[in-house]
């Protein structure tokens, strides 16, 4: 048996692809789209796990997508979760559940899923601003 990938469905491609790429550092792998089946999937990957691609599903005709949180969550281990977190609190993502442990922290996709961020390795000293950062939303 292999894992091989999540599929998540977005509601705005670019928004998504945005937010992933752009913002998390993903890589877009590859792409597929289908008149016929009016869809197009991306698959975006952390640079060192290129395996465990997500998968991107965009349905051309509007759906309402809602309960995202009963998705669970994806989970990404960083390096440096306290540097991660600010990178990403200054390009304007929500820290649902900021690392005051320095070892776990929550954010959510433009589309209301959760991502669990690892620290790889060793936990990392708490710091501030994270120690007095209270959560917000849910995660």
């Amino acid at each position: 048996m292999k894992y091989l990938h999540t599929m998540i469905r977005v509601a705005d491609l670019d928004t998504a692809l945005d937010f992933f790429v752009t913002k998390l550092g993903f890589v877009e792998q590859r792409r597929t789209e289908s008149a016929q089946g009016r869809f197009t999937l991306v698959f975006v990957a952390c640079p060192d796990s290129p395996e465990t691609p997500v998968e991107l599903t965009y349905n051309w005709d509007p759906e309402v997508y809602a309960g995202g949180r009963n998705f669970g969550h994806l989970a990404i281990g960083v390096a440096d979760i306290n540097g991660y977190c600010a990178r990403l609190m200054q390009q304007g993502i929500t820290i649902n559940r900021p690392p005051r442990d320095g070892r776990m922290a929550f954010i959510k996709t433009p589309d209301g899923i959760s991502i669990e961020l690892l620290q790889l390795g060793p936990a990392q000293t708490p710091v501030e601003p994270w120690l007095s950062m209270a959560n917000s939303g849910t995660w």
